[in-house]
């Protein structure tokens, strides 16, 4: 019954735990423990709209966003932009890095980026991306156990002390910085939550058993809170094997991914140890996982929303399993039509996306550090505006009665709407 809950989990683990989770842990110890546990808190809700918007209405948010008006759809359209190239240039970054580093390749970090971004190009078209899908479990539960592993080998091998005091960075403009950098991308930028309604959706229409509302729900939430324990396991790992010792990670993708073996060799006693290509195969296929899905995803958000601009939205509003082409049809539209603008749309995306990220590439692969910091601010500094997307389609008429959040989820709405809005401007204010 588990699908898109674990894509989304297998797209979120990637650069905000394998690289940030583990660089607070090492860099402050557990002080920022507090900023993981409340950006999963707060963000909670507007990943969760997007879910139970699709189970309940059988269409994807993007339809939602039609529903509330054009310029909705057109303020989506002008905003994903924003971080799109900078989210695909980053994970693109990483997983060369981990590529380069596991297999002893010395090349051009941007030529390893280009071929990475041609495979997953190949892959994609030739419509393999299933395969992937299909094994992304094994691959999550080999590295969950994996760091699992490791950080109670660790345990018994510190021999330092453990920060535990959180740091409140106001008026810190560096350290404040950096916490924005971890929340952004914890687990996944807000805007992920259209993706994960499309899933959803693609999960109800090709699934032959019963994937309902209530299944829908618990489904998203197996995926989420795996996304906190894997945060929790890799800030503790950091924390337990490189804090204190007056080492940061680096700024070079390379030297990164070998401080990041580097711990588990410790944990489990030796680069040479099994555990060294185990941990190395799950962290690159996770990452190479993450890769791909953005590549796919991005384009297709951007194509799709492109595509409904210019379609008309059903005239019937009820709860159903109608789905956009559905609705297309019902309007008089030519579903093959609209398959085929959708295709199109979906190609020139990808070559945009491709050409601005290899641009971004091109510039930043020897400071993969600053491209990451780069990615998730902008990440974070956009998010209230997705979660406030999320927050008025669900609480509006167009969401089905049964379907649109209590007094208690929409408490928790407001709170989280208020904590992304004061640490944006905090930042802002700070920065500039």
């Amino acid at each position: 019954m588990l699908g898109p809950g674990l894509l989304f989990a297998g797209a979120a683990v990637g650069t905000s735990h394998l690289y940030w989770s583990t660089k607070s842990g090492a860099e402050y110890g557990f002080a920022f423990l507090w900023a993981i546990l409340l950006i999963l808190l707060f963000k909670y809700p507007f990943f969760e709209f997007g879910t139970r918007y699709t189970a309940a209405k059988g269409e994807t948010l993007l339809s939602g966003y039609q529903r509330m008006g054009k310029w909705v759809l057109w303020a989506y359209i002008i905003m994903t932009p924003i971080t799109m190239f900078t989210i695909q240039a980053a994970v693109t970054a990483l997983t060369s890095s981990l590529i380069m580093y596991l297999f002893g390749i010395s090349a051009n970090a941007a030529l390893i980026s280009g071929i990475l971004l041609s495979l997953c190009l190949v892959i994609l078209y030739i419509g393999r991306f299933s395969i992937l899908d299909n094994i992304i479990k094994y691959i999550i539960i080999i590295l969950t156990l994996s760091t699992f592993v490791a950080v109670v080998l660790a345990i018994g091998k510190v021999d330092h002390d453990l920060n535990w005091t959180p740091i409140f960075p106001l008026g810190d403009a560096v350290t404040l910085g950096f916490v924005i950098s971890l929340m952004g991308w914890m687990p996944a930028p807000v805007d992920m939550s259209v993706w994960n309604s499309i899933w959803a959706e693609s999960k109800q229409k090709s699934t032959s058993e019963d994937f309902d509302y209530k299944t829908s729900l618990v489904d998203f939430n197996v995926g989420y809170w795996a996304t906190l324990i894997l945060a929790l396991f890799f800030l503790s790992l950091g924390a337990l094997v490189m804090y204190g010792s007056g080492t940061q990670f680096e700024n070079s993708g390379l030297g990164f991914s070998k401080q990041l073996f580097n711990l588990y060799s410790e944990a489990f006693g030796g680069e040479s140890s099994w555990a060294f290509w185990l941990v190395g195969i799950a962290a690159l296929t996770t990452m190479f996982s993450t890769t791909l899905t953005c590549l796919d995803a991005l384009p297709r958000v951007m194509g799709r929303a492109s595509v409904l601009i210019n379609t008309r939205p059903p005239d019937i509003n009820h709860m159903g399993t109608r789905t956009v082409l559905d609705d297309i049809k019902s309007a008089d539209f030519d579903e093959k039509d609209f398959e085929r603008r959708d295709r199109k749309a979906y190609w020139i995306w990808m070559a945009i996306l491709v050409l601005g990220s290899m641009i971004i590439l091109l510039f930043f692969t020897t400071e993969m550090g600053t491209l990451l910091k780069v990615a998730t601010i902008l990440s974070f500094l956009t998010t209230p505006f997705y979660a406030v997307l999320n927050y008025l389609l669900i609480t509006s008429h167009h969401t089905p009665e049964f379907a649109r959040p209590g007094i208690g989820m929409r408490i928790l709405s407001i709170t989280g709407l208020i904590f992304l809005t004061s640490f944006s401007l905090l930042y802002l204010y700070t920065f500039l």
